[in-house]
């Protein structure tokens, strides 16, 4: 494959980087890339034993940090320890997530555990660090990671947590939607005030990680060959990191812009600019989401 690479991404020394879920998959590939470019990268992890593990093959300078985004009580006291011990934070990577497709659970919060962990923990999670990212001197990037099921996925105000006729499928859809509505309601908001701060968004096609298999798991011997195929066509995750890569690190980037792959309805290939659904770039349905995440979470910012 041709087009934007690793290869592109600047010199990172100097920078305090955050990586959410960065043990494993996605993040670790995309925690690596920063790394090996100098920045001091955060592995904001569950597991801490795994985030160890992650820490001794990335190598450089990083460290690790307890984080469970399923808990508001874990990204309250995330936040507050790496802002005493950070002054500025230069990047965040809301990589982490939860692929469900078993039976209806919920976070610590009582919140469906998509939605509360993929984005109502991120939507906390980047208003508590906010003023730190704003106290950078370089370009700041917060970046959102999305998913190809956003564009047929929907947001039912009434039942945000989908205690009606649970669809596990369904509801990771929408916690993806609601995922990408915060990173572009959050970009017009950081315009609005003229703040630095600049919001990305990437999504990385269809990736063989290790999330979905484990999600199939639930799905018995049918889950386990769908998964197998699944894993078979996807591209690598090295490939797959690549659009929030670019989202984070490519000098000009512009507030608001959504990297994904360019091939086979944005399922793998090339990196390019990817398309929002109507639903994602709706300003209504970004002023109704966030003001539903503020209530939900207790974080107010902007």
């Amino acid at each position: 494959m041709t087009g934007w690479t690793a290869d592109r991404i600047p010199d990172q020394h100097g920078r305090i980087t955050v990586v959410t879920g960065a043990n494993s998959g996605l993040g670790l590939v995309t925690a690596t890339e920063l790394a090996r470019r100098g920045a001091h990268v955060v592995l904001a992890v569950r597991d801490t034993a795994a985030g160890e593990e992650a820490a001794r093959r990335i190598g450089g300078d990083v460290e690790v940090r307890e984080l469970d985004l399923a808990s508001l009580d874990s990204v309250r006291a995330f936040a507050a320890k790496l802002t005493a011990d950070h002054p500025v934070i230069d990047l965040l990577v809301n990589n982490a997530g939860v692929v469900l497709l078993g039976p209806r659970r919920t976070s610590a919060d009582g919140f469906e555990l998509q939605f509360g962990t993929n984005m109502l923990g991120h939507f906390a999670l980047t208003g508590l660090l906010l003023g730190k990212l704003a106290a950078a001197r370089r370009a700041r990037v917060v970046v959102s990671l999305s998913s190809i099921t956003h564009k047929n996925a929907y947001l039912d105000f009434d039942d945000l947590m989908f205690e009606r006729d649970y669809r596990a499928a369904a509801a990771y859809g929408r916690s993806k939607l609601a995922t990408t509505v915060f990173g572009v309601e959050l970009d017009r908001r950081l315009r609005s005030t003229g703040s630095p701060i600049i919001s990305t968004l990437a999504h990385p096609g269809l990736t063989r990680t290790n999330l979905t298999p484990r999600a199939w798991e639930h799905r018995g011997r049918f889950g386990q060959v769908v998964a197998r195929l699944g894993l078979l066509v996807a591209q690598s995750v090295e490939q797959g990191a690549l659009p929030q890569l670019r989202a984070a690190t490519e000098p000009g980037v512009r507030g608001g812009q959504f990297f994904g792959p360019s091939r086979l309805w944005e399922t793998r290939g090339p990196v390019t600019e990817a398309r929002l659904s109507r639903e994602a770039a709706d300003p209504a349905v970004g002023k109704r989401l966030w003001a539903a995440a503020e209530e939900l979470t207790g974080v107010s910012y902007l």
